[in-house]
């Protein structure tokens, strides 16, 4: 009897010790710089391309 009840007490010790997982994510922060030349080049390629599909949106 005292075999059976160490056994209970230690099923019970141990299904109360859980593992708690904790990740801690950081934010990642882009920064971007574009220049103007950057922008026009762009804007000519959209247009472009609009121009070339226009179902396109």
């Amino acid at each position: 009897m005292k075999n059976l009840l160490f056994a209970v007490c230690a099923v019970s010790v141990l299904g109360a010790c859980t593992p708690t997982i904790r990740v801690e994510v950081a934010p990642i922060n882009i920064y971007a710089k574009l220049d103007a030349d950057v922008r026009v080049r762009l804007d000519k390629e959209v247009q472009s391309a609009i121009a070339q599909n226009p179902d396109l949106f």
